[in-house]
């Protein structure tokens, strides 16, 4: 092809999706204001004219992308239309924000400049910075909440194109979608965007798995199609008596969510019970309550099938925090299986799958008079106002809280509050207000009294009880789960320190009388009480944590000791000790691999594809104990600040928060020869117990599979046995095998690696 044909045909692409665009726009209850999309149309073809993507396509095609999806997919319009075709214009080339104010207005020309203060990642190279320009993010979403839409359309088109990316850009990419953009779009409702930045992460970290799961799925369909269709036929009679408007569909789980139920339940596919769930989607009579139709379809349902009662969620009388509505309920169909029915009505339906902006749609017969957006907003703005210091920790409190389900409680008046899962009193307490958060000596939930950090549950009702000489502690900050609290409680602390440190900078002084205190003397007094820094030196004088003596010459007296020397050995141990953390139940984590199956195994080969990373770092692996990963897993390398390549499993939820923060500490690596070398792992499994059967399975595993069992624990009570070998293992292949051995055995029903 000619340079000439090459550019015709260019040009049509282009003009064919601008035409695509515009049909989107025109098919949407939006006035029509095509002038000005076709203003920002031709500016930004002509800033762009002559760039082009990595895939080889012209520049704009990506700026139309991401208009077409914030038109069809979200419902927008015009001028967040025209802010998405201008998006990347004011930071790729000369035009500046000042530009498009004189050229389009100032709703325009701010979204865009909202976009380029973020465009460049939320996470650079420097943490402080990632910190700085995710509360940007915040801030310039809170003021106009359609930069954030646009920013996740701009991520999902750039997820629908990663293909041509190299690998550790990808796990980069993908972990900064999984920590933020995937839990924002569910956030704002955006349901069918998570989803599928969730199934785009998981193809592009998982590719063999996930092309194994849409075969399974894609084998049982037919199945599944029968089931459904029993389960219908009487549905479809009772509804239609109704006299009602109404779709009926069956809708298959996603393939990360049936992955993901299966890593968090370790079980099988064959046991993902609800692989698929029934939506009936009404249209609302006129001048009826679509929440009494709600119900009614829900009586006709249950007078056909069994109510499972512990499956019922009502999201019609108590929305989610993201605007979304239906009522969920699960039924036993004719089958003997569980089948979970969503109710919803057209505009629920919308508001579901396109979040937010639907709301616009509806607005004039709007149900809900606060705007739940607001309410975020607030809380955003909340956290804005006292952000914690530290990037990763300030990113972890504001996922902390926005991301997370919520719970209904009641204050004495009988006022109901919503909260975070797991919020506690104390998180309550906060929520009232700062004062009283501040001064909390004790609760009472449902006037029973209970402690600080005692977890609430929907329908609580709490009394908060204060006194003026309560100050906030620092193990407070182990009793909150929402943001609020914590950076509230993080602020006061902070503000202690500082009275205390300055009472300790004047007892000190107060002992050196009229001498002065030059950088020499602070050494000696640094080594004195073993302190690295002066603020922390004053506040624990200030705190009383440590005594000053009588006589100032006493720090003069003191011999230096020379530095002790840790070999690697004790270095290791001690991060593993500091590593080792209790589970939720309260027991601990096993024990972390031999310091020789860590520290001595070089166990990944990069040379392929990074060959001067491979010099630098090839006897410098470390397997962190946050996922034990094991020759045969997914994984990526994060160089850490030792200069050392840890190697984390791709769906380790630490290695999330690495690739998303640090991502260009983020390289490929893969297994090479470990053969020689043995890993620990864990298998776990249960069945009906009976006399011998642990010599059973020994016995089995005895037969050919060679295998070194490190410990052995079994337990069995009512009948039912469940036991835990821990084994030294070379891949994951071992593993697999040890597990089909164990599952051949009369009598067990489960058997599986244990993730930790």
């Amino acid at each position: 092809m000619s340079d000439e044909e090459r550019l015709a045909a260019d040009e049509k692409m282009v003009n064919d999706e601008f035409q695509a665009l515009l049909n989107d726009y025109l098919n949407s209850n939006h006035r029509r204001k095509v002038e000005i999309i076709t203003k920002a149309f031709n500016v930004a073809k002509e800033a762009h004219k002559g760039a082009r993507r990595r895939s080889g396509e012209p520049y704009i095609m990506h700026p139309l992308a991401v208009a077409r999806i914030v038109s069809r997919e979200m419902g927008l319009g015009s001028t967040s239309i025209s802010a998405s075709l201008l998006h990347d214009v004011v930071e790729d080339t000369d035009y500046t924000v000042e530009d498009l104010r004189m050229m389009f207005g100032d709703k325009i020309a701010h979204i865009v400049d909202g976009l380029t203060k973020i465009s460049s990642g939320m996470f650079g190279a420097d943490v402080s910075a990632q910190a700085e320009n995710f509360r940007k993010l915040l801030l310039t979403m809170s003021e106009d909440i359609r930069v954030i839409l646009i920013k996740i359309a701009d991520r999902l088109h750039n997820m629908r194109t990663l293909s041509s990316m190299t690998p550790a850009k990808q796990f980069k990419i993908t972990g900064e979608t999984m920590y933020i953009y995937a839990p924002l779009a569910h956030r704002l409702g955006l349901f069918a965007i998570k989803t599928e930045l969730e199934e785009l992460c998981f193809k592009y970290e998982h590719p063999d798995v996930y092309v194994e799961l849409n075969k399974k799925i894609e084998e049982t369909s037919a199945e599944r199609t029968k089931i459904y269709e029993r389960f219908a036929a009487p549905v479809f009679q009772a509804l239609d008596k109704m006299g009602i408007q109404y779709e009926m569909r069956a809708r298959v789980k996603s393939v990360y969510s049936i992955w993901k139920k299966m890593e968090d339940k370790n079980i099988d596919f064959n046991e993902v019970y609800d692989l698929f769930a029934v939506r009936i989607i009404f249209e609302v009579f006129p001048g009826m309550d679509e929440k009494k139709q709600c119900w009614d379809i829900y009586s006709a349902i249950t007078d056909i099938y069994k109510l499972r009662p512990d499956r019922i969620r009502d999201w019609v009388s108590h929305p989610k925090a993201n605007g979304y509505q239906a009522l969920h309920l699960t039924v036993m169909g004719p089958d003997g299986r569980w089948i979970e029915i969503q109710i919803r009505s057209r505009r629920m339906d919308d508001i579901a799958e396109k979040g937010f902006a639907a709301h616009w749609k509806y607005k004039e017969n709007r149900i809900e008079e606060d705007n739940e957006l607001d309410k975020w907003l607030k809380t955003i703005q909340e956290i804005l106002a006292n952000p914690n210091p530290n990037a990763i920790d300030f990113l972890d409190t504001v996922k902390m809280n926005l991301f997370s389900s919520e719970i209904f409680v009641f204050t004495p008046k009988g006022d109901i509050k919503t909260l975070p899962q797991n919020a506690t009193a104390l998180d309550f307490a906060y929520n009232i207000h700062t004062r009283i958060g501040d001064h909390c000596l004790g609760a009472k939930v449902n006037h029973t009294l209970v402690p600080l950090s005692y977890k609430l549950k929907s329908g609580d009702q709490i009394e908060i009880l204060t006194s003026q000489s309560q100050y906030p502690q620092p193990e407070w900050l182990n009793y909150v789960t929402t943001a609020k609290a914590r950076t509230k409680i993080e602020a006061s602390l902070r503000r202690q320190k500082r009275r205390l440190a300055e009472k300790g900078r004047s007892m000190l002084e107060e002992l050196f009388g009229n001498e002065p205190l030059d950088n020499t003397t602070y050494t000696k007094i640094l080594r004195y009480f073993k302190v690295d820094r002066k603020e922390d030196l004053y506040y624990l004088i200030g705190n009383n944590d440590v005594v000053l003596p009588e006589n100032a010459q006493k720090f003069f007296t003191v011999k230096e000791s020379a530095p002790k020397t840790e070999n690697l050995f004790v270095r290791y141990m001690k991060q593993a000790m500091s590593a080792m953390k209790k589970t939720p139940d309260g027991s601990k984590k096993p024990e972390q691999p031999s310091v020789e199956g860590v520290v001595k195994q070089p166990v990944i080969d990069t040379k392929a594809v990074y060959p001067l990373v491979e010099e630098r770092f090839r006897k410098n692996f470390i397997v962190p104990p946050c996922c034990n990963p094991l020759p045969g897993d997914d994984v990526f390398g994060f160089i850490n600040e030792k200069n050392e390549v840890e190697v984390h499993k791709r769906s380790c939820p630490t290695g999330i928060k690495l690739k998303s923060n640090f991502g260009e500490k983020i390289v490929q690596v893969e297994w090479g020869d470990y053969k020689q070398y043995s890993f620990m792992s864990s298998i776990v499994f249960t069945g009906i117990d009976r006399l011998g059967i642990l010599n059973t399975i020994l016995s089995k595993l005895s037969e050919d599979v060679v295998v070194n069992i490190k410990n052995v624990n079994v337990s069995s009570k009512d009948g039912i046995f469940e036991g835990r070998f821990d084994v030294n293992v070379h891949s994951v292949e071992d593993v697999n095998r040890v597990c089909s051995k164990i599952a051949k055995v009369d009598g067990v029903t489960t058997v599986h690696r244990s993730i930790i």
